[in-house]
């Protein structure tokens, strides 16, 4: 699947996304628990950069928790990045927001970052060396030793493992309502259209675009997090 095809899919999906998603509810929750911990030592006016920001959950997690961050949201989507917009609006944090439609590559003018965040998205780049490219990007977009927090799916496809969580998985996606059409779908796309990578391979791939070793931080089901500190001298 080409970029346009996924920009086109989350135009589509952007008006019911947080909708269709709903009782997933509980593994987002978990995560943006334990990234408010793993942010605790920001500075109390830190700027956070969210890649991929879809609809702004994670955004807007954390400017309800610190109203002295500022944030740059980068989301090639423009759907999505207006549903993001609306909810700053709504929630009245849009002031403290840089909103980017677009990929990280043509953002300009950003300044670095105190940290990042960077939830399954580099899971469509397919071709390592890409996504290593990507990662690169991020920590350029990094204060010295920013952290980045990321997640994407993640398991050993050729493993018995992969076998138990991804038919724990879509039954999961099928207790949340989504039509067993969808359910094939996703299934197809996980062998075609996502690099679902060992988790260990993805993190060589962070470390090898600028960062130190990746530490894991978080599992649900296929989604692997991991939390990254940047090196001294970041770049592929």
């Amino acid at each position: 699947m080409h970029q346009d095809e996924i920009k086109e899919l989350f135009d589509q999906q952007a008006a019911n996304y947080d909708t269709q998603w709903a009782k997933t509810a509980p593994i987002r929750d978990c995560l943006h628990l334990l990234l408010d911990a793993l942010f605790a030592g920001l500075p109390d006016e830190a700027r956070v950069l969210c890649v991929g920001v879809g609809t702004g959950a994670e955004l807007a997690y954390m400017a309800r928790k610190h109203p002295g961050w500022r944030f740059t949201a980068v989301e090639p989507s423009g759907r999505m990045l207006e549903v993001c917009r609306q909810r700053a609006e709504a929630e009245g944090f849009v002031s403290r927001c840089h909103f980017h439609e677009g990929y990280l590559g043509s953002l300009t003018g950003a300044g670095l970052h105190d940290a990042a965040t960077c939830f399954l998205v580099s899971q469509f780049i397919l071709d390592p060396p890409a996504r290593a490219a990507f990662f690169g990007e991020i920590a350029s977009a990094l204060t010295p030793r920013g952290l980045l927090a990321s997640t994407d799916l993640a398991s050993d496809i050729a493993s018995p493992e992969y076998e138990v969580l991804l038919h724990a998985w879509l039954a999961m996606m099928a207790s949340a309502d989504i039509t067993p059409e969808a359910i094939e779908r996703m299934r197809q796309a996980y062998a075609r259209d996502v690099g679902v990578l060992p988790p260990g391979r993805i993190a060589s791939i962070i470390e090898s675009a600028g960062f130190e070793p990746p530490v894991p931080f978080f599992q649900a089901g296929l989604i692997h997090g991991w939390v990254s500190k940047r090196a001294k001298t970041p770049g592929v």
